[in-house]
């Protein structure tokens, strides 16, 4: 059977490169697709693509940008079960999850469309006689997208749909280990009618293919997500060529409180699912789990003994609870913080240990006796490895879960309604839950953090109108 290929997309024609082998993690040795590296004149051609189809895609009716998005969001929710496999065996994402996030992806896009309808501008009473004044909105202009492997559809989803329905062009440059889904991305947008140019995607590596994004004077903004390390790069790139707007949503090491008077079971639950589902690989897992002294010891006993029951393997197995890592790079990161957290005096309680033979596939790891000033208490780890720090109070364990650079998502568990009002207002994150997971976030509500998480304006919902477009000041006298 012939090995799918995905190519680059410039000016609306699909452009061949070097080839690269896309695996499958579950099974490495099974060739997922064939890629196109872009080299820097393919991106060059993209962006000059991209810069002009930008006027008159901006000049295109409401109507018209409407139609494309409701048809990609459309032919999206209609290969949902494909695409999930897709995503399955390219990222490792458990084949439920998968459909849950094409779905996100088809919904994004409709959800955009729809957008388009609310109120765009402000009129505001002049200070001075016969002055009217008014606030538009026009496009940013041309926009870089560089998107993560962790969720290869619902990321560029949640950035190309706002970008292209405020009136902007694209080049999309998704992570080179996710390029099928983002490839299909492409052929769906182009059969739903994308004029040439309006949508590119380049692939291939950050070092060649982000850095022409970056230092190109061509592209008006550029929407990053991935490393708190990578994003500083991103930002001084962006200032320094053109000085680009730039949108940066980078890492987290996010807590979850669990106190005295708290639901064991919901603990457990919220734990459970906000550390290892996803394999951990989310930027909102919670990798901290601060808990009461009351009630510490039950909780670390009951959560080591779901972690050590959940079911490991191929993530089309649907009996599967966590699938494999999607990198033997990531795997390797992961394995070295469960060492660095023993040596620093951690106490593994459940998994921590992997054979050569288990390949990319991770047993779950919960580490208890952390500090704040442990190394796997406060980097960002990436993977379905957690800590517990233990705790007197909730004043306590609110200094703890602020004692980071990130400030992404927090979550708390309690049945105290004053215990909940107070984190919701003193916890510095941009996300917080009460009773529910910390990985939990909804299309039409803001995304982003505070600190190193994040470094302009939200995405999703109408928040990212604010990073799409640019406040025009209007006066009309008569």
């Amino acid at each position: 059977m012939s090995v799918p290929q995905h190519l680059n997309l410039v000016d609306g024609e699909w452009v061949d490169g070097e080839r690269r082998p896309n695996t499958n993690p579950a099974r490495p040795d099974e060739m997922v697709s064939e890629y196109a590296q872009a080299d820097p004149g393919t991106v060059r051609a993209a962006i000059e693509a991209a810069r002009r189809a930008q006027p008159g895609w901006a000049r295109q009716p409401v109507a018209e940008r409407m139609g494309l998005l409701d048809r990609i969001g459309t032919a999206i929710l209609a290969r949902v079960e494909e695409l999930a496999v897709l995503l399955a065996r390219e990222e490792g994402k458990l084949l439920a999850e998968a459909r849950g996030e094409v779905t996100r992806a088809g919904q994004t896009f409709r959800y955009y469309a729809h957008q388009l309808l609310q109120p765009t501008g402000e009129v505001y009473a002049s200070t001075r006689p016969d002055v009217h004044a008014e606030v538009r909105r026009r496009p940013l202009g041309v926009v870089g997208i560089i998107t993560p492997w962790n969720y290869p559809l619902a990321i560029p989803a949640w950035k190309v749909a706002p970008a292209l329905a405020y009136g902007n062009t694209v080049v999309l440059k998704p992570a080179d280990l996710v390029p099928a889904s983002a490839g299909e991305l492409a052929r769906i947008v182009v059969d739903a009618g994308a004029p040439p140019g309006v949508f590119n995607m380049v692939l291939g590596e950050g070092r060649v293919v982000g850095e022409e994004l970056l230092t190109s004077t061509a592209i008006d903004g550029i929407s990053f997500t991935g490393g708190t390390t990578t994003g500083a790069h991103v930002a001084r790139e962006c200032i320094e060529h053109g000085n680009k707007r730039f949108q940066l949503e980078m890492g987290g090491k996010n807590p979850l409180v669990v106190l005295d008077d708290a639901d064991l079971d919901v603990a457990v639950g919220c734990a459970l699912d906000g550390s290892f589902f996803s394999t951990g690989q989310r930027c909102t897992a919670s990798s901290r789990l601060i808990v009461q002294a009351g009630i510490h010891d039950r909780f670390v006993a009951a959560l080591a003994a779901a972690t050590d029951a959940l079911r490991v393997g191929d993530p089309l197995d649907p009996d599967s609870q966590l699938g494999p890592v999607a990198s033997s790079g990531q795997l390797r990161q992961n394995l070295d913080y469960v060492r660095v957290g023993v040596d620093e005096g951690a106490t593994v309680v459940a998994g921590g240990t992997h054979r050569p033979e288990d390949g990319q596939f991770m047993r779950p790891t919960l580490l208890t006796g952390a500090r704040s000033d442990m190394r796997v208490a406060r980097e960002e780890i990436f993977g379905p490895v957690s800590c517990v720090v233990r705790v007197d109070d909730l004043d306590e364990a609110v200094d703890v879960a602020n004692d980071t650079p990130y400030g992404l998502s927090a979550g708390i568990v309690t049945t105290s309604l004053r215990a909940a009002e107070l984190f919701k207002r003193d916890a510095r994150a941009g996300i917080v839950s009460v009773n529910l997971p910390t990985a939990g976030t909804e299309l039409h509500l803001p995304f982003g953090g505070t600190g190193a998480s994040n470094h302009g304006p939200r995405e999703q919902g109408g928040y990212a109108r604010d990073f799409y477009t640019v406040p025009v000041t209007c006066y009309t006298g008569w």
